[in-house]
């Protein structure tokens, strides 16, 4: 397995390429460059997947759907979000071209697979109410709920920081301290240094 990041959108929103075995899956598609779209040639792009709809996160979903012919996937409470991506950039001062529907909803529980990688779908709402992450062997595709220090923000619509807190406490720190967390935005972290640093996590 192999994950290649691209820092994209003046958000520097981080997606997400992962590859195994001549098949890949894009994550958080915010901007559609030359260099994203490259990184997967040879590959059968399985999927796009946006872990919640923000714009930043699926403002490219439309160029690279049409590109690669991979199927679209995001959690159906996120779908009012992915139908306003491009208002939600206009409130930013940020043109986002709108995105096509999903071609299917992911739900807690589903397994996606590249290659003979296999990840989890876990609902993590509060920072949208359809987040999700992907779980793998030793390391997570976070979006938007945990940082390396820090935490999604949950005063954009649909947020609620209780929410949020739930879904770290149930879904993330369950896992071992060695997990890599693939955040949506800045550095990588890891479980065990988030229990340990965090601030927001003091006492969980």
């Amino acid at each position: 397995m192999e994950i290649v990041s691209f820092a994209l959108t003046p958000f520097l929103t981080n997606c997400f390429v992962l590859r195994d075995g001549g098949e890949a899956i894009i994550v958080d598609p915010g901007e559609a460059p030359s260099e994203l779209l490259e990184s997967v040639v040879g590959d059968r792009v399985r999927a796009v997947v946006n872990t919640h709809c923000h714009c930043d996160h699926c403002g490219g979903n439309a160029e690279v759907v049409r590109r690669t012919g991979a199927e679209l996937l995001c959690h159906k409470d996120d779908l009012p979000l992915l139908r306003m991506v491009a208002s939600q950039g206009m409130m930013f001062g940020v043109p986002f071209p709108a995105s096509p529907d999903p071609s299917r909803f992911v739900k807690e529980g589903d397994i996606l697979e590249v290659g003979s990688t296999r990840l989890t779908v876990y609902h993590t709402p509060g920072h949208s109410p359809g987040h999700i992450i992907l779980v793998g062997d030793g390391f997570v595709i976070g979006g938007d709920v945990l940082f390396a220090g820090s935490i999604g923000r949950t005063d954009l619509p649909g947020g609620n920081f209780s929410q949020i807190m739930n879904s770290i406490r149930t879904k993330l720190l369950v896992l071992s301290d060695d997990t890599v967390v693939y955040c949506g935005h800045g550095p990588s972290t890891t479980i065990g240094a988030e229990r340990q640093t965090n601030p927001f996590l003091a006492g969980s």
